[in-house]
Formats: C-alpha cells, structure tokens, sequence
C-alpha cells in the first residue's frame, strides 16, 4: 500500500526513549483516523532505548507513518517543529509520546478547528485536560505555572501543559521558534493576530517509562521562557494584514 500522497491532518509526535509506549500509540492513532487521509510522523530524539527500531518496524504495519530523526537530541519543541517542516498536511495534530493524550480525541478538536462557521482568524484548537490522572503535586505546580503565565499574558489557557493539540501549519510556521515553545502557543498565536480555541479532552495515566520533567525543571526553565515571552509580546506591532493597492 502505497503512502497517503494528500493527507488532510499530520499527527506530530516527538519521542524520546519510549519505546514501549510508540507502538500502541501508533495504532490509536490509526484507528482514531482510519478512513481519511492522514500521516503519522514521529520524530525520534536520539533516543538511547530501542525507539527508533520499533518506530521503523512499524512502518511496515503502518503505510501512513513517518519516522524522522535528528542527528542531535535537541528536545520536545524542536522535534515539534521538524515535524511540522516536513508535514505534507495543511492541519497539524501534536501528541506526547508518553500515551497519556488519547488520540481518539484529535476528530474532535479537527472538526472544531475547520467547522464552517469557525472564526475567520481561528488558528488553533487546543486541547484541556478535564480530568488530569497526575500527583498531587504535579496538579498543583501545573495549576500554579498556569495561573500565573495565563494571568502575565492574558493568553486565554488554563493548560498549555497539554501535549494535545491542532493547528495549522502555516500559522505554527509564522511563530518565533524558542526552546519549550510548544509551551507558548496560545500566547503566540494571539501575538500573531489568530484566533484560538480550547476543548476538553481524555488524560490517562503512563503506562511505560518514566516522564522527562519534573516540577523543579520546569520552574526554572519557565521563568526564563515567560520573561522572554513577555518580551517578545511587547516588542510586536500588528499591522492587522495588509493590501496590494
């Protein structure tokens, strides 16, 4: 079977050292979007487990997916935007690798991105998650980081931590790429002039590994990246498009 030359959605999902979690994640993706045209494409992150072998074993199950890999471990947000680079779809999907976003809720949040009487502007749909399956502690760092950066940059999220969401591509290509950018999407998309939009989705818990954050790491790169947010919002003028005239 041949690879789908047209796929209407590209579900980008970096990965790093999950090996035992791609191959389900693989096939809930396809029986999520089995019947339309899609591509799945992981991006391994140089990772020092056996991903990428079962990650190339499973093309042969999966004609729809790709497997990318970089050269250099270079994180989360990078594999991100090489994903989206080398997406042949005009809609982006994003997926954690960890299996804790379920991709039976990527229709949903499609259908809301490209309904026909979506906002002109509307760029993003990103997805909530209604009943987080985390610690206690993670859920109380998590609603904290939230609180302060939605209030610091009035970008209308109450969980940007939320590995699940679409997009279009040529929107995600206008935004500054930062390391931990994929933590700044609503914020930038509104920098940019677009629209967005949010929607409850399913959380599970992790059912192999061991998750690549913790709550001290976060805090200390997030103070850095908000600050540098903030920058980047005020320093940006919106002509608010342009004509030919």
């Amino acid at each position: 079977m041949s690879k789908i030359k047209s796929p209407e959605i590209s579900v980008v999902v970096p990965a790093f050292n999950e090996a035992e979690n791609v191959g389900n994640l693989m096939a809930e993706i396809h029986a999520a979007l089995d019947g339309r045209p899609y591509e799945a494409i992981f991006i391994n992150d140089c990772s020092t487990d056996n991903t990428l072998a079962v990650l190339q074993d499973l093309k042969t199950t999966y004609p729809a997916l790709r497997v990318l890999a970089h050269r250099k471990n270079a994180g989360q947000s990078r594999g991100v935007r090489t994903g989206v680079m080398a997406a042949a779809a005009p809609i982006i999907a994003t997926l954690d690798s960890d299996g804790q976003n379920d991709p039976a809720d990527i229709p949903a949040l499609f259908a809301q991105l490209t309904r026909t009487d979506a906002p002109q502007a509307l760029a993003m749909v990103g997805g909530r998650r209604a009943k987080r399956i985390d610690s206690m502690a993670k859920k109380f760092a998590s609603r904290f980081g939230n609180g302060i950066r939605k209030r610091l940059l009035k970008d209308e999220a109450d969980d940007t931590g939320c590995g699940l969401k679409v997009f279009t591509r040529e929107a995600f290509l206008r935004l500054p790429y930062f390391d931990h950018i994929h933590r700044y999407l609503p914020s930038l998309m509104l920098r940019e002039g677009y629209s967005i939009e949010f929607c409850d989705v399913n959380h599970r818990a992790r059912e192999f590994g061991e998750s690549k954050y913790t709550n001290f790491g976060r805090l200390r790169v997030s103070i850095a990246d908000l600050r540098g947010v903030m920058w980047l919002n005020k320093r940006f003028k919106n002509p608010g498009g342009w004509d030919e005239v």
